[in-house]
């Protein structure tokens, strides 16, 4: 019995081990490309979902519970021998405590994604070389959402992992690929890594810990505390947008945000939702439809 009991442990721990930091689904479309051979299109797509989940991103060990849930949705737009141009977009999401909820973390869409892919052949990520622009956005794109999940659970808890995708923006500022200059136009790769690491946007690194641990992660428990909490992490945002108007990170959270904190202040014990709806309509605007369904 003791045996067979050391065995069990053993397969576990191994289990635990192997397990890697994010889950990832990959889906590559090529419906807008007339390629009567859609093999390469598939290849891609194994290839890259083998590349995120079973590469070692970090030199953490994470169970398979602590694993980020993210989806990329890649659009191949022209393809022609081994070039692609296409977009990307990207998901990720965290649980909620003592719940079944999965959060909304990040929903972000790059449309300067152009690559270089033969069949078959390895993808591989060096941290010292920028040799290939596919790995570079894929490797950049894992490094935000593991931050990003990481400052949901400690305060400014990703900055390791921006460094390493800020690493990846400068190596690659001479492969002429779109998206990773600094006057490449706004919302670009470097935009975003540069506004996450700038102590100008920390207000955004506070409210995603104070909105996620200290208010969703209560909600189950004590739902007016973490409404009030959420409530006073939005004049957080204020305050950086009195100091940045339009601020790209503002833009980022609300993308992922919005139906879910009109779902907060839907629903439970009620709270005073006039004085949070003529905030939300300052700093996000661009959702105003959905802060006027914010009738409870």
């Amino acid at each position: 019995m003791r045996k067979l009991y050391t065995t069990v442990i053993c397969i576990l721990f191994s289990f635990v081990v192997k397990a890697q930091e994010l889950q990832c689904t990959v889906t590559v479309n090529s419906d807008q490309v007339s390629q009567t051979n859609q093999q390469v299109f598939k290849t891609l797509e194994r290839s890259l979902s083998d590349f995120i989940n079973k590469s070692k991103w970090t030199n953490r060990t994470y169970k398979e519970n602590e694993r980020v849930n993210a989806q990329m949705f890649i659009t191949v737009t022209e393809f022609e021998s081994s070039r692609f141009k296409a977009n990307i977009q990207i998901q990720s999401s965290r649980p909620v405590y003592n719940t079944s909820y999965d959060s909304p973390i990040f929903n972000y869409k790059d449309n300067q994604f152009d690559f270089e892919y033969i069949e078959f052949q390895p993808l591989v990520y060096n941290r010292n070389v920028f040799d290939s622009n596919l790995v570079g956005v894929v490797s950049y794109y894992v490094y935000i959402l593991l931050g990003l999940d990481a400052d949901t659970f400690s305060l400014e808890g990703g900055t390791e992992h921006f460094k390493q995708a800020q690493q990846i923006v400068t190596q690659a500022q001479g492969s002429n690929f779109r998206g990773w200059s600094q006057d490449a136009g706004s919302r670009t790769r470097f935009e975003l890594i540069d506004n996450l690491l700038s102590n100008t946007f920390r207000e955004y690194r506070i409210a995603m810990y104070n909105y996620h641990r200290k208010g969703l992660d209560v909600l189950a428990d004590n739902n007016s505390t973490g409404k009030q909490i959420i409530a006073g992490t939005m004049r957080l945002f204020e305050t950086l947008i009195k100091r940045r108007p339009n601020a790209f990170l503002i833009q980022t959270f609300f993308d992922a945000k919005s139906e879910e904190i009109r779902n907060v202040f839907s629903d439970g014990p009620k709270i005073d939702v006039v004085k949070l709806k003529e905030t939300l309509n300052r700093i996000a605007p661009f959702y105003s439809n959905t802060w006027n369904e914010i009738k409870y």
